[in-house]
């Protein structure tokens, strides 16, 4: 029964008209891309800027690449980037050998060892580089040598202390200690990244301990250990040059030895600036290949 005062309709006897279908050719529309014109002014004006900037930097005889090309090569330029990369290597292998040992002690059941290395890395994060190498590089002031026995006993070895902890020492030792507690912070990242079900179907088939973090854990946590981990060499292979407060012949410190005795200050420090954007591209490179093997077996 109807609520309405009109009739019902019957749909089988309506004479009301049916729409014909519309028959619409689509080739025949105009496809009218969409306009970006604002798009386009950015890219012109940013292009405008490139070329200016690259012909002064090509033309303006300030930048005096004859002394560049002089320099660049040179016998006491290449020997600071040896020290650069000396100094690179050992506090990245130094540093993130400590570091892993940090991370395991922050994921570690005991409460006692997760607040050393906690206040450890609290430490070394909150401790400027250079305070950390001016403490080092003056630490036979605070200990005049350094013994080796029983503890708050008599010592068997003891070794004099500014003799044993000279200005590449004490780089090497303040690099690898600042680098610890971020390397620790990032092995950690990447050890919780891994599903926790994989070690408990690890230990139910009877794997060590040791055995399950070597051949199981750390694998999977490279792929999110590497990116950090290469962000962290290339800024420590950068922050180098911090080293030069301790008068050790880096290759920043060079630099600034050279141009100060030829008041050459561009070129020399443009000889410094190549030299890191090369070897920090070769640092890149090695990154992606290692982290495409790290990758393997996995979808990117």
């Amino acid at each position: 029964m109807s609520l309405t005062s009109d009739p019902p309709i019957d749909k089988t006897t309506s004479t009301a008209p049916v729409p014909a279908t519309v028959d619409v050719d689509y080739g025949a529309l105009e496809v009218v891309p969409v306009r970006h014109p604002w798009r386009w002014a950015a890219i012109a004006a940013t292009a405008v800027l490139l070329a200016q900037f690259a012909h002064g930097f090509l033309t303006n005889s300030g930048w005096e690449w004859g002394v560049f090309a002089e320099f660049f090569t040179a016998d006491v330029i290449l020997k600071a980037v040896w020290t650069t990369l000396q100094l690179t290597f050992y506090g990245t292998a130094l540093g993130f050998a400590l570091g892993v040992v940090l991370a395991f002690m922050r994921l570690s059941a005991s409460r006692f060892l997760r607040a050393v290395s906690f206040g450890y890395i609290w430490a070394f994060r909150s401790i400027p580089l250079i305070v950390q190498l001016l403490f080092w590089f003056n630490l036979a002031y605070l200990y005049k040598e350094l013994q080796f026995g029983i503890p708050f006993g008599p010592g068997f070895l003891s070794f004099d202390t500014m003799g044993l902890v000279g200005a590449m020492s004490a780089a090497v030792l303040g690099l690898a200690l600042h680098q610890a507690a971020y390397a620790a912070e990032i092995v950690r990242g990447g050890v919780l990244a891994v599903d926790s079900g994989q070690l408990e179907a690890a230990a139910a088939l009877g794997i060590p301990r040791l055995r399950q973090i070597r051949r199981i854990v750390l694998p999977q946590a490279m792929r999110s250990i590497l990116p950090n981990a290469a962000n962290e060499v290339i800024s420590l292979f950068k922050g180098t040059s911090i080293v030069s407060v301790m008068a050790i012949g880096e290759l920043f410190y060079q630099v600034q030895v050279i141009y100060g005795r030829t008041g050459r200050v561009v070129p020399l420090l443009m000889v410094a600036t190549v030299w890191y954007v090369l070897l920090t591209s070769a640092l890149s490179v090695l990154q992606h290949y290692v982290e495409r093997h790290y990758a393997k077996g996995t979808t990117r």
